[in-house]
């Protein structure tokens, strides 16, 4: 079983299963920061129609630097994920479920800060045995995948919302499989 499948195995089996299983699912097929999962409000992944959305815009005020970026919520996982998750919260709130209100809540109702968004990430990779996984390896691991399967670095620096392609690059330069298959293929 891959890492990541894993990661969401375990997530989904915790207390807070489905509200875990998306967060792990934003972190790595979205590629967001501890800091901006935590600023998520659910009118940012849901319409007034309370559909989910296509994409996510993130504001200055969420990502490093402050710089605003839109995100895609294209992939099936990472919609099944959400969908889930937020059905079940709708279910649970009832009246009461507001699309101003942070996306994932903590066990105390209130939003996630950045930093407990970082131990929650860190709890669950080291119960899904990830030595050295924490809040940054979603991230990582969205930048190595896109990488890794061919796109250029401009499309992989705007989706991370980096400010110049040498930050972006810094992924490229440690991924020791694409290095082996690029001088495979020469």
């Amino acid at each position: 079983m891959s890492g990541l499948r894993r990661l969401i195995t375990i997530a989904k089996a915790g207390k807070q299963g489905l509200r875990d299983a998306a967060i792990v699912n934003v972190s790595y097929r979205l590629g967001f920061r501890a800091k901006e999962m935590a600023g998520l409000r659910i009118s940012d992944v849901m319409d007034d129609q309370l559909q989910l959305r296509d994409e996510c815009r993130l504001s200055g005020k969420v990502t490093k630097g402050g710089k605003p970026r839109v995100a895609y919520l294209s992939n099936s996982h990472l919609r099944s994920a959400l969908l889930d998750y937020l059905q079940w919260r709708q279910a649970r709130e009832g009246i009461l479920f507001n699309r101003d209100a942070a996306l994932f809540k903590s066990q105390k109702g209130s939003g996630f800060s950045p930093n407990t968004m970082q131990q929650l990430l860190a709890r669950l990779h080291d119960s899904a045995g990830i030595q050295g996984g924490r809040s940054h390896s979603g991230r990582r691991w969205f930048a190595t995948e896109l990488i890794s399967k061919g796109i250029d670095l401009k499309s992989v620096s705007v989706l991370m919302g980096h400010s110049s392609v040498s930050m972006t690059a810094r992924y490229a330069e440690d991924n020791p499989q694409r290095l082996r298959k690029i001088a495979a293929d020469l």
